[in-house]
């Protein structure tokens, strides 16, 4: 894997729940690629999941991936609590379902063609990239107009 990527992803909700939006920022050598999607009605955390998800779904082969991202529900869900999780059967410590599973499995499936590190920024703090992406998931609500 010599191919790396730098994205920033973020998810949006107008209500939680409510209309969503997701968006991603890719860089590869200095080429920037823009994601943006949205659902009408969904939660915060399932559009920050999303985000993940279709950007790294995007990638046409196995790349070392820099992931940032300003959630700190799907870092802690990727690098703490993902393999208990997995180890009980997708239940949480208190064995009760795990929230977002569908997509928390999509998640753990499509990493696996790639080497992820798994970065959080502070939201709204002034990193362009990460304030793109915040755009970007904006934007995604818009488009449901």
């Amino acid at each position: 894997m010599t191919d790396a990527v730098i994205i920033y992803t973020d998810g949006a909700c107008r209500g939680n729940p409510g209309p969503g939006g997701w968006g991603a920022i890719l860089n590869y050598k200095g080429k920037i690629k823009e994601l943006y999607g949205a659902e009408k009605h969904t939660t915060n955390n399932r559009m920050e999941l999303m985000a993940a998800i279709k950007a790294l779904e995007s990638l046409t082969r196995p790349c070392s991936v820099q992931l940032n991202s300003d959630s700190t529900y799907v870092l802690k869900g990727i690098t703490d609590w993902m393999p208990n999780w997995k180890k009980r059967g997708w239940k949480t410590a208190a064995k009760t379902p795990v929230k977002n599973e569908d997509l928390w499995r999509k998640l753990d499936a499509v990493m696996t063609k790639h080497k992820v590190e798994w970065k959080w920024v502070k939201g709204h703090s002034g990193d362009t990239d990460n304030d793109r992406a915040d755009a970007l998931a904006n934007l995604g609500i818009d488009s449901l107009n």
